[in-house]
């Protein structure tokens, strides 16, 4: 873990839960495209960043996930370079309670006031165009999360964030987080039709074609769909049609898993309402939702 890859002549990844992205902008500086879980993980890069004898000039994240942007508070402390993170991704990077309230849906309780879906607050700045090293080009990546993007670095490495799991995630998870069906389907349709030297996703393994994984991840999305549909071919209310998903696939419930598959069926309904294929209604003071 943490090990150091290079995949092309000036793009590397550091091997983590969520891959951290470092490129070269020139023989002594570096930037990174995101930052990892937490302390640790920034002090993790800042040994490998003190090996090379590199100089660290800016972080550029792709989303505000605490996994991706875990290391920004400390990294920033001992090497004062800049943070950018795209449109409201930023504002939760600077105010990091937002992601486990919007999670739960109110005040998030001790259980998730945590450093998996709460990092350390940091002077993130906004992700433009401008602010990024020459040949650098931002990719928009929406559906996992508000305004998730990835980047093109001038030696053709694209680094994809979230928009994808690895087969191995979603054959035993089944259900990846997701904020807007629609768009996420919309990305990977996009992302399947993209060529690169190489493509780094932060969940999967680096690879030079991507299009299979991301059909896959296609499939995914329509399977569970298909699913919730038919649980509501009777009246259904969310927390009995949360249940049965978590028996059906075999999950285990606690507080970390009912906000983050339970906002993720919350976004299903949305977009299957929206589409026609359920209806809501109430009934006894009692939100259903039913097949049409």
């Amino acid at each position: 873990m943490f090990e150091l890859v290079q995949v092309s002549e000036q793009s590397y990844y550091i091997q983590s839960p969520a891959k951290i992205g470092l490129v070269k902008t020139d023989e002594s500086h570096v930037c990174l495209i995101d930052s990892g879980n937490d302390k640790d993980a920034g002090r993790k890069i800042r040994q490998i960043l003190d090996a090379n004898k590199w100089k660290l000039t800016a972080i550029y994240n792709t989303h505000s996930n605490a996994d991706h942007i875990g290391g920004n508070k400390y990294l920033q402390g001992q090497t004062g370079c800049r943070i950018y993170a795209p449109g409201i991704e930023c504002d939760f990077s600077r105010h990091p309670i937002l992601e486990p309230a919007f999670l739960y849906g109110g005040y998030p309780c001790r259980d998730l006031r945590h450093k998996f879906l709460m990092a350390q607050e940091c002077s993130a700045e906004w992700l433009t165009p401008d602010v990024l090293p020459p040949g650098f080009a931002i990719i928009n990546l929406p559906g996992h999360f508000f305004d998730m993007v990835g980047f093109r670095t001038p030696d053709d490495v694209v680094f994809l964030a979230d928009c994808l799991s690895s087969r191995e995630t979603l054959d035993k998870y089944q259900i990846c987080f997701i904020y807007d069906v629609e768009n996420y389907i919309k990305t990977l349709e996009m992302v399947k039709t993209m060529r690169a030297k190489m493509f780094v996703p932060a969940h999967a393994a680096a690879a030079e074609d991507i299009s299979d994984l991301a059909q896959y991840n296609i499939d995914k999305v329509y399977e569970i769909s298909e699913k919730i549909v038919e649980i509501c071919k009777e009246p259904v209310c969310f927390e009995a049609l949360l249940k049965r998903l978590f028996t059906d696939y075999s999950l285990t419930m606690n507080f970390e898993q009912y906000v983050l598959v339970g906002s993720t069926i919350k976004s299903y309904l949305s977009w299957l309402k929206d589409s026609g294929k359920i209806t809501a209604r109430f009934e006894d003071n009692m939100l259903l939702w039913e097949r049409n």
